[in-house]
């Protein structure tokens, strides 16, 4: 677990369904977490006690039940998403433009699915978190996931995408926090602007 940001930690866990690698973030002062794995140190790891816990779509539900049942956190997830839930999940639901723990706000993707949710946080210059609609490679550029796995019309879902991700650029932000990837620390709104230009 790292500070990649002043009050933003970052660390990876591998998937235990797909095997890779996914990315988890900490907001410290707000106590917000965005997709959690638990960090290979454990619950422990936490730089403080997380009070919320904010999905960027559904099916980043991943360990949250485990965490806020330790640390009785708040799972919120957009109101779209919540058939997902049915086992019991205690999930609450938000709408696209709600302001949420850490302040953050909820910006609609959509697009690879109704409930994919950008969060634009006012943390320093900035951060926006986004969820599958976008993935980085290492140190490499921004793209998307395999065409298998973006729907039945890759091409047409790509454009959507793009314009949606487009739309991200009229908000205030530097860092651009990814689900799948490693994060954009400085340049991470340019880096966008590239990808929705493309």
């Amino acid at each position: 677990m790292k500070e990649i940001i002043p009050g933003i930690f970052h660390w990876t866990t591998p998937h235990p369904r797909i095997q890779v690698d996914v990315s988890s973030y900490y907001l410290k002062d707000a106590g917000v977490l965005i997709d959690p794995l638990v960090p290979a140190a454990g619950l422990d790891a936490f730089p403080g006690p997380p009070r919320d816990i904010v999905l960027t779509n559904r099916h980043h539900y991943r360990d949250s039940g485990r965490i806020a049942k330790q640390y009785g956190c708040t799972i919120w997830c957009v109101e779209s998403g919540l058939h997902e839930f049915t086992h019991g999940e205690e999930v609450r639901p938000f709408a696209f433009g709600d302001s949420l723990p850490g302040n953050m706000t909820a910006i609609e993707i959509s697009v690879i699915c109704p409930d994919e949710t950008a969060l634009h946080i006012p943390v320093g210059a900035g951060a926006m978190a986004v969820g599958d609609g976008v993935v980085r490679m290492e140190e490499g550029p921004l793209g998307f996931v395999p065409d298998e796995y973006i729907g039945d019309d890759p091409d047409s879902i790509k454009k959507g995408l793009r314009a949606s991700y487009g739309r991200l650029l009229e908000w205030d932000f530097d860092h651009l926090l990814l689900a799948h990837g490693r994060p954009w620390v400085g340049g991470g709104k340019k880096a966008l602007r590239e990808f929705a230009a493309a």
